[in-house]
């Protein structure tokens, strides 16, 4: 989905200020909504490709005047409300007015199964029906395409020559789990692309980009 979630290569925003030992929360909320993002998944029946696709699928004004976090909070609204898990008038209220939905808290990930969770984090290897299309060294072109929904695949890339660099067996392809279209597995690769061949002829030479693609994102070059 192109939207403004796909910033790689915009200009206009400056410099990306990295913030020295950059704590993984900056405030206990932001704590809470990662926690509550991984809780619900499992009663509210979604996968991280759909969790995903809930932030991102918002109009630019609203995407870009909310925090990362905040987007979480945002996505996870927009998923229970779509399952029926919360309605908007509990939103707004902030607490329940209806009793919870059948069965969801019998799904609900016990605090002692967290750790083990995060550690494993989510499986997405599959095995493949076929051979790899491509192999390392091969030049490859990223399609230009522009998906209506949720896709890994940056904009700033398409059309674009790269090389294979790596092979990552097969894997889940975000772009059908995100809309409950099947996991439709996928070779997977680490294409390296040229500063220059994306960023034109001033580009410096030493400088590359690497990108990991799903093969419906590729064609020969």
């Amino acid at each position: 989905m192109d939207g403004a979630q796909d910033m790689g290569g915009v200009k206009g925003f400056g410099a990306v200020v990295a913030e020295a030992d950059e704590p993984p929360f900056h405030a206990e909320w932001e704590r809470r909504a990662f926690a509550l993002t991984l809780a619900m998944a499992a009663p509210g029946g979604w996968n991280i490709d759909m969790s995903r696709f809930a932030r991102e699928d918002r109009p630019p004004a609203d995407y870009l005047s909310k925090s990362y976090y905040q987007l979480w909070i945002a996505g996870l609204e927009r998923l229970m409300i779509e399952r029926d898990l919360v309605s908007r008038e509990e939103i707004e209220a902030g607490h329940a007015l209806q009793p919870p939905k059948a069965g969801a808290q019998a799904k609900a990930l016990p605090a002692d199964a967290v750790a083990a969770m995060l550690r494993r984090g989510g499986l997405t290897a599959r095995e493949p029906a076929g051979p790899a299309r491509f192999v390392v060294g091969d030049r490859v072109r990223a399609r230009t395409i522009n998906p209506p929904t949720h896709t890994r695949l940056p904009r700033y890339v398409r059309g674009h020559v790269g090389e294979i660099a790596l092979i990552h067996g097969c894997h889940v392809f975000p772009d059908s789990n995100a809309i409950g279209a099947g996991e439709n597995p996928q070779w997977l690769y680490t294409v390296r692309f040229a500063g220059p061949e994306l960023w034109g002829p001033d580009a410096d030479p030493t400088v590359s980009v690497s990108v990991d693609a799903w093969h419906s994102y590729l064609e020969p070059a």
